[in-house]
């Protein structure tokens, strides 16, 4: 089919100035929040890309599920780019949108001019470095309040919007665990063997989720032997398959690669066959896989740095030791900014963690108990309960 002139034209802009172009028309048509915030709202609406395989569409479902035991849940909205959002949501009840700065004007484009008028809007914001760029400004002016995932995400976002953070970490907690109906034999993986899981999202940035060098770590702590293994499971292998191929390439024959967008119930089964769950990324907003898996009581070996600090400490996971670096992202997923730093891990005290649990079970199951404890009273829910009260939302 021929392209139109404007068509061709728009294809013709540097892909920089189509995306601001894009977000500026977005911008333009979006609804904006109220500038007199409701004193108080009947109930709460969730918000956000509700059946996506990716990080903020889980955190979304989490919410939703915490805001239904809690008896606050009035409706549900499921949104994305370029489409209108569908579902309930009563004008009376507040509405959280589980979606990050610069993507609320692209999923608000298409609502009703009145989607957010009259009522309280928070916005649920994830941010994996210690500032946010300039494209989250803008987002301040769609939502009244933010709940940072994280002490570290609520850090990085309260000097784009002062006095208007609020750290409400996921409360993962608060719902029953998934049932985990899937065995090894499900997943073609040996029984008998300790298996270290790694789980991540080539989207999320191959860089930031550094699992070369969790591989580098199993490799040094326990080279060709047969009695251990690395599971490397990740998704976004269409879209980055550079990085796919890297991962590939640097696999063992004790290693096996898992790739594609799997439901959340298929990869929460993947942490409950594991033995060890590891996590050398250079910074995470929260990190919801090393989380999952210690509710789970599965033991956690992970950098000791940034979001998943908020649930675990040197009692109760591997810390891995680190340096920090400045942000350098091949994929430009992160941009260079000033003070934009991560962490490089010891890949070395990582090798160690893993020999000292990979060889002894006791030490695994002790471990795995304490993160348990230790998670559960991190992530039950009391934030959110405390954020809910403090909005007005009953």
């Amino acid at each position: 089919m021929a392209l139109s002139w404007a068509h061709r034209a728009w294809r013709a802009l540097p892909a920089a100035q189509r995306r601001a172009g894009l977000n500026a028309l977005c911008a333009a048509l979006a609804p904006r929040a109220d500038a007199v915030t409701p004193a108080r709202s009947d109930g709460i609406v969730v918000g956000g890309e509700l059946a996506a395989t990716t990080g903020v569409a889980e955190a979304a479902r989490v919410k939703l599920a915490a805001c239904a035991a809690l008896g606050v849940l009035r409706g549900q909205i499921d949104m994305g780019v370029g489409r209108r959002p569908v579902g309930v949501a009563p004008k009376q009840a507040a509405l959280l949108l589980e979606i990050n700065a610069p993507s609320l004007p692209l999923m608000l484009a298409r609502a009703d001019k009145g989607f957010l008028r009259g009522r309280r809007v928070i916005g649920g914001w994830a941010w994996e470095l210690p500032v946010v760029p300039p494209s989250w400004v803008q987002g301040a002016r769609y939502v009244h309040e933010v709940w940072a995932c994280s002490r570290f995400a609520a850090a990085a976002i309260d000097p784009i919007m002062p006095g208007r953070v609020r750290v409400v970490p996921h409360p993962l907690a608060m719902r029953p665990l998934p049932a985990a109906t899937l065995t090894r034999a499900d997943f073609g993986l040996p029984e008998g063997v300790v298996l270290t899981t790694l789980v991540f999202s080539l989207g999320s940035s191959f860089t930031r989720k550094n699992p070369l060098a969790a591989m580098r770590a199993f490799a040094q702590a326990f080279g060709d032997r047969d009695d251990q293994m690395l599971v490397i499971k990740f998704s976004g292998e269409m879209a980055f398959p550079a990085e796919a191929a890297q991962i590939a390439a640097a696999a063992a024959p004790n290693m096996r690669v898992m790739a594609g967008a799997w439901p959340a119930g298929r990869v929460e089964a993947l942490l409950a066959c594991a033995d060890i769950v590891i996590s050398l990324h250079r910074s995470e907003g929260f990190g919801l896989v090393p989380a999952q898996a210690m509710l789970r009581g599965v033991p956690v070996i992970a950098t000791a740095f940034s979001g998943n600090m908020d649930y675990m400490d040197a009692t109760s996971a591997a810390l891995v030791d680190y340096r920090l670096v400045p942000v350098q992202d091949p994929a430009q997923i992160y941009e260079p900014m000033p003070g934009a730093v991560w962490a490089e891990p010891d890949v070395a005290q990582a090798a160690a963690h893993l020999r000292r649990l990979g060889d002894d079970a006791a030490a695994r199951q002790a471990l795995g108990a304490a993160g348990r404890v230790y998670a559960q009273a991190a992530l039950d829910g009391g934030a959110l309960r405390a954020a809910l009260k403090e909005n007005g939302v009953a």
